[in-house]
């Protein structure tokens, strides 16, 4: 089968749904093939953390590496977090021959197009949904779900399009008018070909960076921004803890603009080691989780959170209905939000843990990841959905 996946943004060194299910997809034998936008509109916000420079060699090194062509077409402009393609969708679509348009984003400007012009498409639609109210905070938002329901879902219905939700949660029902009927959730997971414990990397990144074999390794991986705590975090980063173990802090990511250099400062001032690294692609991280004690989440939610516990890393994120639900088999912690008296609190609590409790929480973040989110699994569901979809439009041919 050639399945097309339409994706605003792209970046092959990320670690989001589409890098990873691509690679899957390959694998199955799929001719898999990538849309998605030129990064030269691209806000400084989407491609700082990753980065611009190069992206055709990295492009062509993601490609060669997992055998999914990648296409990029210009844009407009790139406006409320939407990209505006330049193309038209349908013909370029067409030109391609795909037997299956995976659109990731049915709430994009691209994606609300092709529902529009639905019946210009020669091939079957299949859409996801990557949204959560929490991160919903678009000050036209209420403007924008209304339209929504009003004028897109009905083409949905009407058409039986599924939308995967990638979250456990009604919004695409409750905000944007689509059935859960025709939503079902197939949730993020981990590569667990790439994450997974590795004593010997463990012991040979502590040797490298000159961490002692008994020090308490605290891991961070992403944004620094404001979004995702950045600031709580390097106040935590400040804050004594009650205990004799040596702490070390892993942080691995890029900070921008003004608020990343007080986040940067604040953190420099931590009394203990910090361990400073840059944004990593995606295959490389397993050797910086693997070498980790304890993960933390700072606020929201993050998908490395299924990456570090698949490493056998247990995670301390914000309690919330997301983290929760994904901290409940004995494979990690809560804290309350915004609270770095409780952040810290509980981060001493999990030091001080008797090695045989941590190394149980350890063994049961690689048995949740397995059982619930290896993505060799979630693939085959995707595909089950995907392979549906296309028996359905060849019946009505």
């Amino acid at each position: 089968m050639k399945i097309v996946q339409l994706e605003d943004f792209f970046h092959p060194d990320a670690g989001y749904k589409i890098n990873i299910l691509s690679k899957y997809f390959a694998r199955m034998g799929h001719e898999t093939v990538i849309l998605t936008a030129g990064l030269d509109r691209m806000p400084d916000y989407l491609t700082s953390f990753f980065g611009r420079d190069n992206i055709a060699e990295r492009d062509r090194e993601y490609s060669e590496r997992y055998g999914v062509q990648i296409i990029r077409r210009p844009i407009w402009a790139y406006v409320s977090g939407r990209a505006l393609f330049k193309d038209n969708l349908a013909k370029l679509v067409n030109s391609l021959h795909p037997d299956v348009l995976y659109v990731h984003g049915n709430d994009t400007a691209a994606g609300m197009w092709i529902l529009r012009h639905l019946k210009a498409f020669d091939c079957p639609v299949v859409m996801d949904n990557h949204m959560v109210e929490m991160a919903s905070q678009n000050p036209l938002r209420r403007l924008y779900r209304a339209y929504y329901k009003r004028r897109i879902a009905p083409i949905i219905i009407k058409n039986e399009i599924p939308v995967i939700r990638a979250m456990d949660d009604d919004y695409v029902e409750r905000c944007l008018g689509v059935p859960l009927t025709l939503a079902p959730w197939i949730s993020y997971g981990s590569d667990m070909l790439l994450f997974h414990p590795d004593k010997a990397a463990c012991a040979a990144f502590r040797r490298e960076n000159g961490i002692a074999e008994d020090a308490f390794v605290v891991l961070f991986a992403g944004k620094l921004d404001e979004s995702k705590g950045g600031m709580l975090l390097a106040e935590l980063m400040n804050r004594r803890l009650d205990t004799a173990r040596e702490i070390v802090y892993l942080i691995i990511g890029n900070a921008t603009g003004e608020y990343g250099e007080r986040v940067e400062a604040r953190m420099a001032e931590s009394p203990y080691r910090v361990l400073r690294f840059p944004t990593q692609k995606y295959s490389q991280l397993a050797r910086f989780y693997q070498a980790a004690d304890a993960g933390l989440i700072a606020k929201q939610a993050s998908l490395n959170f299924f990456d570090m516990e698949a490493c056998g890393v247990p995670v301390l994120s914000e309690d919330n209905n997301l983290n929760a639900a994904r901290s409940g088999e004995g494979n990690g912690w809560l804290f309350a939000p915004d609270d770095v008296d409780d952040f810290a609190a509980k981060l001493t609590e999990i030091i001080e843990l008797p090695s045989e409790e941590l190394e149980k929480a350890s063994r049961n973040a690689v048995e949740f990841v397995a059982k619930y989110y290896d993505y060799s699994k979630k693939a085959d569901e995707y595909m089950a959905i995907i392979e549906d979809v296309y028996k359905r439009g060849k019946n009505k041919e």
